[in-house]
């Protein structure tokens, strides 16, 4: 069975019960339906006192282009905790309609360890990315209205894109304001995906409705004749946003396929945004379970950096235990052998491709001072040699491994990591920024490029220097950076795979982010709107003559 018929075949328990396995009060519990529910931004103020539980964090090598199943150890995990006896919560990001229907598919795990109703997750679940876009699309509505009328701010320059939820390339740069109406300017603009707006982010990193309207009417939409910013409050915009994103802010529960409580909430990208799920769902579910399995998007060298130095230090936390995931086709792929057939033996590939797991568990454990584990997501077909090559190599690191059958077996499949996860939690651990908020916007540029990409150094675009100055005139360089690049490679060429000639980071552009609190640094080609891939999973998917959606995987 696929993953949607192996789903649909689970008896899910009502939303309500799974709320009650977490001692979350009905008053607190707002349905949306039989299996979703959100939770009152009020529960917190109630649980706040209570000790948080243990923090782990699941992120991975550099993926192939399909993934690597990050999401299904993560899933996999947190029913295995619950098998021995954990008291396990999931914190994990909502699917983007954009890769569900491009080349990626869905993002609610896989085999017996996914979260459901997994359609319902995948599409459009409670509409809080559409909250989102339309927040995002209000405020651009408004900034082109304000112009039309005379422009009493003096925009010379508009900086603030629409968006839209879906991966469309022909979206990336548009002229708008064509109708030839009197008073109308014609304009550049742009789409952004909507996981990749400022608002998205937003959401994820607000702890409170006030806090998420302050943050709006901080984000800058454009520049005036003096080169001064425009900000969202400046067209009194902030509180028609927040009403439009009152119900997104507040936490989703869904749960696993056995029945694990599972918050799901925020889905911004990793390579071009910051890759973690709301803080407001990690706080909540730091107060009701012993465990959190969380995750962060893509490899470590994106999305466990942006959880470190962005998400831990607004929300003054740290990871008990990493887990990095891999699978032996991932790390083949890293050892230069080629899409068709990295499902073959081939333990020469394997043996380079490991340099490429090695990295990310150096940086976990010896850059951020983290307690980490290797999690091998297995296949049926990989081999023992393949196995115990991938052992010896981590055994002479010191690096323990957990080979993972979740998919096959759900939380069963997962109770050796699970057991182990739980021990390297009572270990001491640390927790290192890559960089100091007191360094230049340029300083923190390089050190992160230095120290977990490992490269040589970084060139900026005079463009980017420019945007940096401005930035730090404006007294905004103490913002931590979120730096949008390929997730394929440690580089920002995402061809170079095996990174073994020394190689520089190409920053093209840096934009300035005062809502969600960061910068972003755009390298290499990354672009903020996606493309669909020349055979999109939008043509496999569809609904029978019952009613129900096939396609989805």
């Amino acid at each position: 069975m696929g993953d949607i018929e192996i789903a649909r075949s689970v008896k899910l328990k009502p939303i309500t019960e799974v709320a009650q396995k977490l001692n979350i009060d009905e008053e607190y519990v707002e349905n949306y339906g039989k299996y979703k529910a959100k939770i009152s931004d009020k529960l917190y103020e109630k649980i706040k006192e209570r000790e948080n539980g243990k923090l782990v964090l699941v992120t991975a090598v550099n993926p192939t282009p399909l993934g690597e199943g990050k999401t299904t150890i993560s899933i996999g995990l947190a029913d295995g905790l619950s098998k021995i006896g954990k008291k396990a919560v999931l914190a994990l990001r909502e699917p983007s309609l954009g890769p569900v229907f491009g080349i990626k598919g869905g993002a609610t795990g896989g085999g017996y360890a996914q979260v459901a109703p997994m359609e319902d997750i995948n599409l459009h679940f409670t509409g809080d990315i559409h909250a989102i876009t339309s927040a995002n699309n209000l405020l651009a509505a408004m900034i082109d209205n304000h112009i039309y009328f005379g422009n009493e701010l003096k925009f010379k320059k508009v900086v603030w894109k629409r968006c839209v939820d879906l991966n469309d390339r022909q979206l990336r740069k548009i002229e708008c304001g064509l109708s030839g109406e009197k008073n109308i300017v014609p304009r550049e603009d742009g789409f952004d995906i909507t996981v990749a707006s400022e608002i998205m982010a937003i959401l994820c990193l607000s702890k409170d409705i006030e806090d998420l309207k302050k943050r709006i009417g901080n984000i800058i939409v454009g520049y005036n004749e003096e080169e001064q910013p425009i900000r969202a409050s400046d067209l009194k915009a902030q509180g028609s946003l927040a009403v439009l994103l009152k119900d997104a802010i507040k936490p989703n529960l869904v749960q696993t396929l056995e029945h694990t409580p599972a918050f799901i909430h925020g889905g911004p990208f990793a390579n071009i945004a910051h890759g973690c799920n709301s803080i407001m769902a990690t706080k909540m579910a730091l107060k009701l379970g012993e465990y959190v399995v969380t995750e962060a998007g893509f490899g470590a060298d994106l999305g466990a950096e942006k959880f470190i130095d962005i998400k831990c230090r607004t929300l003054g936390i740290k990871p008990s235990a990493v887990v990095c995931v891999a699978t032996m086709k991932a790390l083949k792929y890293h050892g230069g052998v080629e899409k068709e057939d990295i499902q073959k033996e081939n333990l020469q590939a394997l043996e380079e491709g490991v340099h490429n797991l090695l990295r990310h568990v150096d940086n976990i454990k010896n850059k951020f001072g983290l307690n980490v584990i290797v999690a091998i997501n297995k296949y049926v077909d990989d081999t023992e040699e393949e196995i115990n090559l991938l052992k010896t190599k981590l055994e002479e690191k010191g690096i323990e491994l957990s080979l993972v059958e979740a998919w096959g077996k759900g939380g069963e499949g997962a109770k050796d990591l699970a057991t182990k996860v739980s021990s390297l939690c009572e270990k001491e651990t640390k927790l290192e920024y890559m960089y100091d908020l007191e360094d230049s916007v340029q300083t923190k540029i390089e050190k992160v490029a230095t120290k977990i990409y490992g490269a040589s150094g970084v060139e900026f675009s005079e463009e980017a220097m420019d945007t940096i100055k401005q930035i730090e005139k404006l007294g905004y360089g103490n913002l931590p950076i979120c730096i949008a690049k390929t997730q394929y490679s440690f580089s920002d060429d995402p061809k170079n795979l095996l990174c073994k000639e020394p190689f520089k980071i190409h920053v093209s552009e840096v934009n300035l982010r005062t809502g969600a609190g960061f910068i972003v640094v755009l390298t290499g080609k990354i672009m903020t709107m996606p493309g669909l891939p020349r055979i999109p999973s939008a043509e496999n998917i569809d609904i029978d003559e019952n009613g129900n959606i096939v396609g989805i995987f």
